[in-house]
């Protein structure tokens, strides 16, 4: 039986069978999909294949410039025909929950411009309802505290800053992120998405709804790729 890494490996390789020559791409953030942006690297030089990425943070920048796939910035990222991405959660629905990374602005933005898009995932991001992983929010600064105290009236668990107050994690976009315990109760994510987009000061919120085509996962029987019967792909 392959370890859990070598699974991860797996599963952002067989993403990359979505991607063809010409491709305008989303590079995601996160371990998993690391995977798929070294193997679109291989596909570049060895394969002949053309295509330019869009990075969903610094962090992927960096990996993307050194692996020399050709690069767009996040400002012109508009009709781009794939993003590749992990999520901490999805649904049946294939709706998530993104943003343990820090990167959930960024990438719901590229996500958001593309014509379809694929999760690279393990198994323990599968689950019948989204909220056992805390909810991450992108906030403004300045604006935190009161946010916290208007997202309190909507979560029934606690709302961190993350980093605590000494040391707040900065998003690069120089804001917060506040991580909301709502526990596995998120049975209709549009909504609250649409609720806590309305509190002032909130930059992004971590729920993807009716963005995500497919997820390959990487489970101990090995990589499945599950398709979203109405998407896109």
């Amino acid at each position: 039986m392959a370890g859990a890494e070598q699974l991860k490996e797996q599963a952002g390789i067989a993403a990359c069978r979505f991607v063809t020559d010409g491709m305008s791409l989303g590079l995601g953030t996160g371990s998993t999909v690391r995977y798929s942006i070294i193997e679109i690297a291989r596909m570049i030089k060895e394969e002949g294949i053309e295509v330019v990425g869009v990075p969903t943070s610094e962090d992927t920048k960096r990996l993307a410039e050194h692996l020399e796939i050709p690069l767009r910035t996040i400002d012109v990222a508009t009709n781009l025909d794939l993003t590749i991405d992990g999520a901490d959660e999805f649904d049946p629905k294939f709706d998530l929950i993104k943003g343990g990374g820090g990167a959930l602005t960024r990438e719901k933005i590229v996500a958001k411009a593309s014509n379809s898009m694929v999760v690279v995932a393990d198994e323990t991001k599968q689950v019948s309802t989204l909220g056992g992983f805390d909810l991450p929010i992108e906030v403004d600064s300045i604006l935190w505290e009161d946010v916290r105290d208007g997202i309190s009236g909507i979560c029934p668990g606690e709302v961190r800053l993350r980093g605590e107050d000494e040391d707040p994690y900065i998003t690069d976009n120089q804001g917060f992120i506040l991580d909301c315990s709502f526990g596995p109760t998120i049975s209709n994510p549009e909504s609250l998405e649409r609720e806590i987009s309305e509190i002032p000061g909130v930059v992004e919120v971590g729920l993807f709804v009716g963005i995500c085509d497919a997820v390959v996962m990487a489970s101990s029987g090995g990589v499945e790729t599950l398709v979203k019967p109405d998407g896109r792909l």
